[in-house]
């Protein structure tokens, strides 16, 4: 029997569309294999709420994998290290893997050298073939999706191999279980349960999807409708690939705003792969000079949701609960906190890193850079958002009800600022500072910093 091939799985995890599956799977018996490594990414190791997440959709593999008389192998420790053990151990002499492009398994995939294959298959199309007349990579989001359009649509998916040959002695595997990547004192993932780890529900969401994307381009930014399709963890963990998606969900003018979203991920890989620290460092230096404060008090009233401004408080609270938040107050929250207390975009990165079930690297570190105003591509420090008029503007009135029951008996015309009106009631808390009184704070930090 020849020797097995190890296939590396990392946010890829997932039986279709998987090109580094089918290539292994053609070469011989295949031992797929998951190594957790919390020393390499650092400060960026696998937050609390992903953790919950991973270990749903590694018991969900394992079972697909276990159908097909597979099965999956678990390590602990320094994926290089675990990965050429595993070479040793099972005589296997060559390794699949999909490409990723977060710096700390770029440099992991360097050290295995010539025994790694690498393979595109997370993004629409390979990272590093869309670029600049010049070659380059694009800096601006607009040009990079110009480029891309014209390799649009997407290859067709691969299908999903109908055996996985098993090798003659499978290696030693760790126990899921033994991980404890589930949270227990406290249990705090009680309003996880909106959720289905997994491919199957991965690729379920696509197709159910599917049937209302031609609505998405208004109701994906209406909080109390919440149109969004639900599947940007499910794209961070690999589970479904995106070219996947966009098959599933299907193409047409109805579309457009969608493939423009799942492009977005795309360009973000390239801002990270032409910049690996964008996630600790402003993409423009001269806001370096930016004069941030330091307010635990207020950071606290902020990742509790209770800030006095109802939009953010709502956000605040549906993450803590759910591990997600509607995209449109994504950006409510985070500029509140940028722009309204003047806390660096760094702050409110990490919380989102740890809370959030799709927290992703280069997603989080351009999206918190475009909104603070200090990233390549970026909304301009000076816009700064209302929350108020944001709020009462996107209909936000049934979503406040839903996550702050303390308003849940106002009207649609009061509950958006109840200090306002008079009628804030007396366990919810006062706004923490003026909407005027924030905005010229944070325009004379952008002026000083200039």
């Amino acid at each position: 029997m020849t020797a097995p091939v190890l296939l590396w799985l990392r946010q890829d995890l997932r039986l279709h569309d998987q090109p580094a599956l089918v290539a292994a799977a053609h070469e011989g018996a295949v031992i797929p294999i998951y190594v957790r490594d919390d020393d390499a990414p650092g400060k960026w190791r696998t937050g609390a709420a992903q953790r919950w997440w991973l270990h749903h959709s590694l018991k969900s593999l394992d079972t697909a994998l276990r159908a097909k008389g597979s099965r999956l192998i678990l390590r602990k420790g320094d994926a290089v290290t675990e990965l050429r053990k595993l070479c040793e151990e099972s005589g296997a002499t060559a390794i699949h893997a999909i490409r990723h492009y977060e710096p700390w398994w770029r440099k992991a995939e360097d050290a295995l050298g010539d025994r790694l294959t690498l393979h595109d298959g997370n993004h629409l199309a390979p990272i590093e073939d869309v670029t600049t007349g010049a070659g380059g990579l694009f800096k601006v989001y607009s040009s990079f999706w110009k480029a891309l359009a014209t390799r649009m649509p997407p290859e067709d998916p691969l299908p999903m191999p109908r055996t996985i040959q098993a090798p003659a002695k499978w290696p030693k595997s760790e126990a899921l279980a033994d991980w404890k990547l589930l949270p227990t004192k406290p249990d705090w993932s009680g309003g996880f349960d909106v959720w289905t780890p997994g491919e199957d529900a991965a690729r379920k969401q696509a197709k159910d999807f599917g049937d209302a994307v031609a609505a998405y381009d208004v109701d994906r930014n209406l909080p109390s409708i919440d149109g969004s399709s639900r599947l940007s963890p499910h794209l961070h963990f690999g589970e479904i690939s995106a070219r996947d998606v966009w098959h599933l969900v299907g193409g047409g003018r109805a579309a457009l705003t969608f493939h423009k979203e799942l492009a977005w991920r795309d360009f973000t890989r390239g801002v990270i792969l032409d910049r690996p620290d964008y996630g600790d460092h402003n993409g423009r230096e001269k806001f370096d000079a930016l004069p941030w404060r330091r307010s635990e008090k207020d950071v606290a009233a902020w990742r509790q949701g209770r800030t006095g401004y109802p939009i953010v408080d709502a956000g605040m609270r549906q993450l803590w609960a759910t591990g997600w938040m509607h995209n449109r107050v994504r950006m409510i929250a985070a500029s509140f906190l940028i722009k309204h207390l003047l806390v660096d975009w760094r702050v409110g990165e990490r919380w989102f890193w740890d809370t959030l079930v799709d927290a992703d690297y280069a997603n989080n570190s351009v999206n918190w850079q475009w909104v603070a105003g200090t990233g390549i591509d970026s909304n301009m420090w000076g816009r700064i958002m209302a929350p108020l008029v944001q709020s009462e503007k996107f209909d936000a009135a049934g979503y406040i009800r839903e996550w702050v029951p303390e308003l849940a008996k106002l009207s649609d015309d009061l509950i958006h600022d109840p200090d306002a009106h008079g009628c804030r009631p007396r366990d919810y808390p006062r706004k923490i500072i003026g909407h005027r009184e924030a905005r010229e704070r944070a325009l004379e930090a952008g002026r000083a910093a200039r």
